[in-house]
């Protein structure tokens, strides 16, 4: 028999990955050209070429005791003081390889960092919309979500209420930018404000509150438009990447943290981190993926498919009346539900062949995510559905 817990998580299981599911199904039935799947954030775009080419160079030139060994549970050293000289050269740091633990992916990032931060009862601040795993990510490690409510006008993190929720219980906040589902860059105006709340409430109680930017989408911008670096705007910061975005590598499962040196209990931290990784049976990264680092780890797949899709997706819905905040980044369009029933909106979507997410998952009802990282003419063609689905609601 599973355990209680395990099967409340099994009755609640993602909703992304069902649609996900259900729309292979309904392609089977209708033709995958007749079925408009926009559930999933899997990146439609190829890797570069020199991703192929440096795991063929890895293969042939390293010794398979070193690449198919354990390595450091923080991964190669040489290939996490290259991120960190990359790092230095971009950001003007001072970091080194110890700043740096290599993992398999965001998610084993953030849960590394909750199991280095969290007791039991602590919490962790997460603005409205956000990626629901988050919930699960915090309570693998009995920590608690609480959720900022969303200014939906801007999707700009809501400060008054933020600094409200503060209390000497807080040990972490998490913040997603580019932002899943919303497509939204936290403005460098944000992070100063939010830095400047979490100072005086470390000074108020007398505790170290730790910020966690979750930033696999960090490359995905368009425009003129730069991500501000957290680490210049508040010490106790870390970082959890993945290059499962950036270089359309999901099932490689390779990202890394990094903690600023400034950070309170540094040294505590990158130890604490070491082991989190191993206890928590991750044990090490990939080793190959950590040694292509080496050559790829500032490359980006073609933005300039993305950004194509999403002037597409969003004149064409805008056109026919849908309502959304303008998305700069990642991969995704978060419009108004017609509805004030989201997950009924979404529901009436597949009479349609139409798979979109309702914002109920990401703490936000009354809108819906659509993933526009699919092929082009997928958006043009569904066209007809969505305006139908309109007229069903007008």
């Amino acid at each position: 028999m599973i355990s209680e817990k395990m099967k409340e998580l099994t009755a609640g299981s993602s909703l992304i990955r069902a649609m996900f599911e259900e729309g292979k199904k309904m392609a089977a039935i209708y033709g995958r050209e007749n079925v408009f799947d926009f559930s999933l954030g899997n990146p439609s775009v190829e890797p570069p070429e020199e991703v192929k080419e440096a795991v063929i160079k890895i293969l042939n030139e390293t010794s398979p005791q070193e690449l198919h060994g354990y390595p450091n549970n923080s991964g190669f050293e040489d290939v996490r003081l290259h991120l960190a000289k990359q790092c230095n050269k971009k950001h003007g740091t001072s970091y080194d390889e110890n700043n740096y633990v290599l993992v398999t992916g965001a998610a084993a990032a953030l849960n590394i960092i909750f199991k280095t931060l969290l007791n039991p009862g602590d919490e962790v601040i997460a603005f409205a919309p956000y990626f629901g795993e988050y919930n699960n990510y915090t309570s693998n490690h009995g920590g608690k979500i609480v959720a900022v409510s969303p200014d939906i006008t801007t999707f700009q993190p809501n400060m008054e209420e933020f600094k409200a929720k503060i209390t000497p219980k807080t040990k972490a906040v998490i913040i997603n930018t580019p932002n899943n589902p919303t497509g939204v860059i936290y403005s460098a105006e944000t992070l100063a404000k939010m830095a400047e709340i979490l100072n005086e409430k470390q000074s108020e109680y007398g505790t170290s509150i730790y910020l966690v930017s979750d930033e696999p989408y960090r490359e995905l911008v368009f425009g003129n438009t730069e991500i501000p670096f957290v680490p210049d705007f508040y010490d106790n910061t870390f970082i959890a990447y993945s290059y499962s975005k950036s270089l359309s590598l999901p099932g490689e499962r390779i990202g890394y943290v990094c903690i600023n040196t400034k950070a309170d209990d540094f040294e505590q931290i990158t130890g604490a981190l070491n082991v989190a990784n191993r206890i928590l049976g991750f044990v090490n990264a990939p080793t190959i993926w950590q040694k292509a680092l080496l050559y790829i780890s500032d490359l980006s797949v073609d933005i300039g498919v993305y950004e194509k899709n999403r002037n597409k997706v969003y004149s064409m819905l805008t056109e026919l009346g849908y309502e959304m905040v303008e998305p700069t980044g990642a991969f995704y369009v978060f419009p108004k539900s017609l509805i004030p029933d989201d997950k009924a909106f979404c529901n009436a979507a597949k009479d349609y062949n139409i798979l979109i997410v309702p914002g109920s998952s990401f703490g936000c009802p009354g809108h819906f995510r659509l993933a526009y990282c699919v092929d082009y003419d997928t958006i043009a063609n569904s066209y007809e559905g969505f305006k139908k689905l309109k007229e069903r609601f007008s």
